[in-house]
């Protein structure tokens, strides 16, 4: 009954310990930092005003993150009311940022109009409004 009982005792220990070190981390021995992705505020759209059905427009976005650590992180569809627009997002660090200045960073939104027509490109400019910038598609 010894030889049962420590048999089980050891099954167990070692079943635990099998089970506590196994890691799910696959960094390839990389440190990886967490981030957090917030909204920033879009300050201007510049590009052409005309362009060509299926040809792709590039267009410069403007945009002010909290801090000198903040990124481009991606372009959001979202919506304010019935309007619907795009959010540029930003991401930071979960660290303490040194420099707590605002900084004005870009980015380029690609737009491709499948048929001619007037298109209003819509980018969040505060958390009531869109900033706009209308494109003619010949």
């Amino acid at each position: 009954m010894k030889i049962f009982k420590l048999q089980s005792v050891l099954a167990v220990l070692f079943l635990s310990v099998s089970l506590v070190s196994c890691s799910s981390d696959d960094n390839n021995g990389k440190e990886t930092t967490e981030t957090t992705s917030r909204a920033a505020n879009v300050t201007a759209i510049s590009g052409p005003a005309t362009g060509k059905v299926n040809v792709e427009i590039n267009y410069e976005i403007s945009f002010i993150v909290d801090n000198a650590c903040g990124q481009f992180d991606r372009i959001a569809d979202i919506s304010l009311g019935k309007d619907t627009g795009f959010q540029v997002e930003a991401k930071y660090p979960n660290t303490t940022c040194p420099n707590q200045t605002p900084t004005a960073l870009h980015t380029t939104y690609t737009f491709l109009a499948p048929s001619k027509g007037t298109y209003v490109i819509k980018f969040k400019k505060s958390e009531t409004e869109f900033i706009t910038k209308s494109v003619v598609i010949d």
